[in-house]
């Protein structure tokens, strides 16, 4: 048969290629034909099918094209016919078949589609393909699992925003309070003692002025704008500088601060703020103690010959410890401890003062130092300091 339809097209050379040429259009055309409806179906089920029974119906169309060239007689073409016809039943319920998972993982797609719309950001496609739709629906759940956790990002955010808020606005609102009773009653005249409620006011400027700046050097620690230098500064000094300026504190609470240092230890770094952070450590400690007990901290040479150093980075740690008799650090308060406006019991620390920023910016000055703080949660209240050694 073969042998008679190259002969046939040998004899007609000229119209068979004719005829080729035009089949090979309409294929093409059917196919251009078809992009619109690929487009605008609302079933793969029916896009797979009638892009099947398309192909069918080009071959069918080669059959009666053939039959016209004289290459198969009137019964040949109408068996191709025949045969076309019942391949495209059985093409029909093969397509139907096979594309139910095609239909099933789109119809998946969608539904993600859908959650997501709607705000819904933890399904998941559950579509598992090795072809584009499956490249898709991995991409659709990578894009979920980043908007989940931007999401998470943000909630976190607003709600320290809100404490931040929250807490300033109290930590503001008590001394601003008595700021403006104390000055009310100086202008109307009813103030018994002046002196005293001029002291009080003092006193309130003083704690606003303290937290202003507290929030202010957290902002620029977290920045990363704060930049502590280089000076040489003698640790042993600056702590017993910070024991100094908090002795009228103790006292009043009958609290003795013990200083237990053996010998000089430099290290490098801004003297205001390392001050700053012994003075917040060992006030925070004194707060925290009971009347009538002691506050230890501890200046230790770690890895130093007589107080003398290799140089930064030779191994060479100073370590400031600062440990009180209080009741110490709550075990689910200590992973927290150095947040920021983070308090054990915001209600008592509240009224006991404090804005939550001491241990944040702590940490901050520590770090920014080379340094790292911890709390030794057996040791009660126990805060760690440790710093690199300078040469």
């Amino acid at each position: 048969m073969i042998v008679g339809w190259v002969r046939e097209v040998a004899d007609q050379p000229v119209e068979a290629l004719a005829v080729a040429a035009g089949l090979v259009a309409a294929a093409t055309l059917g196919g251009f034909a078809l992009r619109p409806l690929t487009r605008r179906t609302r079933s793969l089920h029916h896009l797979v099918l009638v892009i099947a029974l398309a192909s069918l119906l080009v071959g069918a169309l080669v059959a009666v094209v053939l039959a016209r060239l004289m290459v198969l007689d009137g019964d040949e073409a109408r068996m191709v016919l025949v045969v076309l016809g019942v391949t495209a039943v059985f093409a029909a319920v093969l397509v139907v078949i096979a594309s139910g998972p095609l239909a099933h993982d789109a119809a998946a797609l969608e539904a993600a589609v859908r959650r997501l719309e709607g705000g819904d950001r933890t399904g998941r496609t559950g579509v598992r393909r090795s072809d584009e739709l499956g490249h898709v629906a991995r991409a659709l759940d990578e894009l979920t699992e980043r908007l989940d956790a931007l999401e998470g990002a943000r909630a976190a955010v607003e709600a320290e925003r809100r404490l931040m808020f929250t807490s300033i606005g109290h930590d503001l609102r008590t001394p601003l309070a008595a700021i403006r009773a104390a000055t009310e009653a100086l202008l109307d005249g009813i103030a018994p003692e002046p002196t005293r409620y001029l002291q009080a006011i003092e006193r309130d400027v003083a704690a606003l002025t303290a937290l202003v700046d507290d929030v202010f050097l957290l902002a620029r620690i977290e920045s990363g704008t704060f930049a502590p230098g280089g000076e040489r500064i003698d640790l042993v000094e600056l702590v017993d500088d910070a024991v100094e300026a908090l002795q009228p504190a103790a006292s009043a609470r009958s609290v003795a601060i013990a200083l237990r240092a053996r010998r000089s230890v430099q290290v490098a770094g801004s003297p205001t703020a390392l001050g700053r952070l012994v003075r917040n450590l060992l006030d925070n400690a004194i707060r925290h103690t009971p009347d009538g007990s002691t506050v230890t901290i501890e200046v230790i040479a770690d890895g130093l010959a007589d107080g003398v150093g290799d140089g930064v980075g030779s191994g060479a740690r100073a370590i400031v410890r600062v440990v009180d008799e209080g009741d110490g650090f709550d075990a689910d308060f200590v992973d927290r401890a150095f947040d920021r406006f983070s308090r054990p019991d915001p209600s008592r620390a509240r009224a006991g003062g404090g804005a939550g920023l001491g241990l944040a910016i702590a940490r901050g000055i520590v770090e920014a130092h080379g340094g790292a703080i911890r709390i030794e949660a057996a040791a009660g209240g126990s805060v760690v300091v440790d710093l690199p050694a300078a040469r």
